[in-house]
């Protein structure tokens, strides 16, 4: 429903009563999902330009040069609550709205990330959630050859009711050739392509603008759009063959608020006439509101001058896709809708466009740290428990249900970042962010997350290009979480200013809570990082090879997956120092290190895990402190011999090699045996098996 104070200013500004078309264009287009009305001033402080940056936020996607006769299209959206309510198809058509987002641009998307959040796996209700999501991604990204080659999964009991799907796509496009979907000029033709509209869908904008209720399942059902990912593959081939011919004009995906949403804002630097009774449908009797609003998947939508539409019309047939000649561009500002010649809509474009009012909601800070309280459990228990946590422990039960090979450009999908192959050098990929630490300490959260993703590229050797994001709430109407978000985004800012790496677009998701487990969700910015270096896979680091600490280690114990476990509570992590990041950076590029992982989840002992599961290490430290801190601006690196630290802080901690993994600890050793460690990293595999 439009809100009594929205209708009440447009009936004023209109000086008459709306029709039910526009009235459903005004619910949808004003909407938190489409019009960022809580969000917009915050947004704009967000540092958006860099020399590689082509093109920048307000587009389907951004372009940002990769090589000379290389850009990339790179895009980032949720799809939260279509995934509760339907979690296989809400989660696919998340990957084939953002798939479409790139393909808009004339990019040929080649990658996709998929940061996951979710409640605790002890539910059973949160297992199906888990289950179907991930099939869901996968059963659509392997069906239309995109390769899901990176990922983040998190486990609080803050998602649960309201799990998080949020997907990075890349693509890749001639620098000087790709699309923007702004219309070019009046006179030419808007031309829809693609799966017939139905009545799936209706309202998803406005439905992804609240919160959820405890009857979601049922009564949002009807919001949840239905993919089909062959007809999406066709679509791929076919707007890819539109683009070549360089007669497309602009080109935009049907997605929020489907052919209303995609033709206002494309037309919205001029104007435009639809006409809602040539839209080719899947459903008899549907109305110029259901045509106009229904979210149905697989639809493009692209201007061309009227002697193209033919050549248009006959790329689609030549991949079995229907088409339509549905609308024109005009030189006045207005939007207009027509059904079988009389008039449903006529309103002034910029009111529909970007004309929502800007929402003030009130702000009140907190403070949610605890005092340290030290665990008593024996430190081996720790240790397994950690390991064992679903954050940590093993994820071949996800990987294993992509095809991350297909394509043929992936060159390194373990650990710390994906690297694929493209020209002569690597795309290197991460995603993701801590919530928990976000939440004690919003700034310097997202702060460390872009730290975090930077140092994940630098493992590899690259330099990051650019960041989009996907920053996920709660209702900003609450006050804690309207602070949540402003410290959030203010943070996100700082880092990438003192990173140098610009923020070239992304997504708002509020309102993520849920009336049905009484829960918000923690502040999720979660992000999507690219960077470019030379191509290297990661590397497992030889036996012999000495294990050394670069970065200081602090207590910080608050948000950990210790504290997850314990409720030890304690301080989060301050803002990291990013310059620890450039000189590891260096260090794997100039070949003096033969592995390196940096420090985040789980702290030194998971990246002893990782790197190093058969070593000898001493630490004579606060055993707590060495194994279970999750302080940022930490790297765990191997080399053959000390002298390649050279001029580098660090600590020797000691040696790959043996039976086991050995920590030598001030009071005692604790010896975990390879196959207590497979027993602990294999824990949420033998869960979601079983």
């Amino acid at each position: 429903m439009l809100p009594a104070q929205d209708l009440a200013l447009l009936r004023k500004t209109l000086g008459r009563d709306l029709t039910d078309v526009e009235t459903a264009c005004f619910e949808n287009l004003w909407s938190e999902h489409c019009s960022y009305r809580s969000t917009k001033p915050l947004l704009r402080t967000l540092p958006t330009e860099g020399s590689e940056v082509l093109l920048g936020p307000g587009d389907d996607a951004a372009i940002v040069r990769f090589s000379d006769t290389c850009a990339l299209a790179i895009g980032m959206e949720s799809h939260n609550h279509p995934s509760y309510v339907d979690p296989y198809d809400g989660a696919a058509t998340g990957v084939g709205g953002i798939v479409r987002d790139v393909l808009s641009m004339g990019a040929r998307p080649i990658a996709l990330m998929d940061p996951l959040y979710f409640g605790p796996l002890d539910s059973e209700k949160n297992r199906y959630l888990v289950e179907h999501i991930v099939a869901g991604i996968g059963g659509y990204g392997n069906c239309i050859g995109v390769p899901v080659v990176r990922g983040e999964l998190v486990f609080d009991p803050s998602y649960a009711g309201n799990p998080l799907v949020n997907v990075v796509c890349v693509g890749i496009v001639d620098p000087d050739r790709y699309i923007t979907a702004r219309v070019k000029r009046p006179g030419s033709h808007l031309v829809l392509i693609g799966s017939s509209t139905g009545r799936d869908g209706l309202g998803g904008a406005s439905f992804a603008s609240r919160d959820l209720s405890e009857d979601a399942e049922a009564a949002d059902r009807p919001s949840v759009q239905v993919g089909d990912p062959y007809t999406e593959k066709l679509l791929i081939d076919a707007i890819l063959a539109m683009a070549k011919t360089g007669k497309v004009l602009s080109c935009r995906d049907l997605g929020a608020a489907g052919l209303a949403g995609a033709s206002s804002e494309m037309a919205s630097s001029f104007g435009a006439v639809i006409h809602a009774d040539r839209v080719h449908l899947r459903e008899t009797g549907m109305g110029p509101r259901e045509i106009m609003l229904a979210e149905s998947q697989e639809r493009m939508l692209v201007e061309v001058a009227p002697e193209d539409v033919t050549l248009m019309g006959a790329i689609a047939e030549k991949y079995d896709l229907r088409w339509s000649d549905i609308g024109e561009v005009i030189d006045e500002p207005r939007y207009i809708v027509k059904f079988h010649g009389k008039t449903v809509a006529d309103l002034p474009i910029d009111l529909l466009v970007g004309g929502a009012p800007l929402c003030a909601w009130e702000k009140r800070p907190y403070s949610a740290e605890k005092p340290f309280s030290r665990p008593t459990a024996p430190i081996k228990d720790l240790a397994l428990a950690v390991l064992a946590h679903p954050d940590i422990a093993g994820k071949d039960w996800v990987y294993e249900q992509y095809d991350r090979d297909v394509q043929l450009r992936s060159v390194s999908l373990r650990h710390d970042a994906a690297v694929l192959r493209l020209e002569d050098k690597a795309l290197v990929l991460s995603c993701g962010c801590n919530p928990r630490h976000i939440f004690l300490k919003p700034f310097e959260g997202t702060a460390n997350a872009v730290v975090e993703n930077a140092s994940n590229l630098a493992c590899l050797g690259a330099d990051p290009l650019c960041i989009v994001d996907c920053l996920n709430f709660a209702s900003p109407e609450h006050p804690e979480t309207n602070w949540h978000l402003e410290q959030c985004v203010l943070g996100l800012g700082d880092a990438a200013r003192k990173m140098a790496v610009p923020i070239v677009g992304g997504n708002v998701s509020l309102y993520n809570e849920s009336d049905e487990f009484g829960t918000r969700i923690k502040p999720t910015p979660s992000l999507g990082m690219v960077g470019r270096g030379e191509v290297r896979a990661w590397a497992t680091p030889a036996a012999g090879d000495l294990l050394a600490l670069i970065g200081t280690t602090l207590p910080d114990y608050g948000g950990s997956v210790l504290d997850a476990l314990t409720g030890c509570n304690g301080p989060a992590p301050a803002m990291a120092d990013p310059a620890v990041v450039a000189v590891v950076r260096g260090l794997v590029r100039e070949g003096r290190v033969t592995a390196a992982t940096d420090l985040s989840r789980g702290g030194l002992l998971a990246a002893l895990a990782k790197v190093a599961p058969c070593a000898d290490v001493a630490l004579a430290g606060d055993p707590l402190e060495e194994l279970f801190s999750e302080t940022y601006g930490r790297f765990l690196v191997a080399v053959s011999d000390e002298s390649a630290l050279a001029g580098v802080e660090h600590r020797v901690l000691g040696r790959v090699g043996g039976d086991a993994l050995t920590l030598r600890l001030r009071d005692e050793a604790v010896v975990i045996a390879p196959e207590e460690l497979d027993t602990a990293l294999t824990s949420t595999t033998r869960t979601m098996r079983y």
